[in-house]
């Protein structure tokens, strides 16, 4: 039999694909801010994107982290988001 791997929603483009491939944001139980979790094994409620920056330009448009951490998320979070994913990605 084939090992089943965990599969996760984009929340910019809403693709399913392998979590490894994803990136995780984290809204951290005890803060309003959102995080990168590169590792992985941050506490706190996660979602999930695509390692691209067009899924976190159609995230912001169809605020989806708003929908996923349930709250209202202010443009200085995309932003840091944003600068984030264009030189963690170099």
């Amino acid at each position: 039999m084939s090992e089943r791997k965990p599969l996760r929603k984009c929340i910019g483009c809403g693709q399913v694909q392998e979590k490894n491939n994803m990136v995780r944001l984290v809204k951290a139980n005890d803060s309003v801010d959102i995080v990168l979790d590169n590792d992985r094994h941050m506490d706190g409620r996660g979602a999930y994107i695509c390692k691209d920056i067009k899924c976190l330009e159609k995230a912001r448009k169809s605020k989806g982290l708003e929908k996923s951490f349930r709250m209202s998320v202010p443009a200085l979070i995309y932003d840091s988001l944003e600068k984030e994913f264009v030189f963690g990605s170099k």
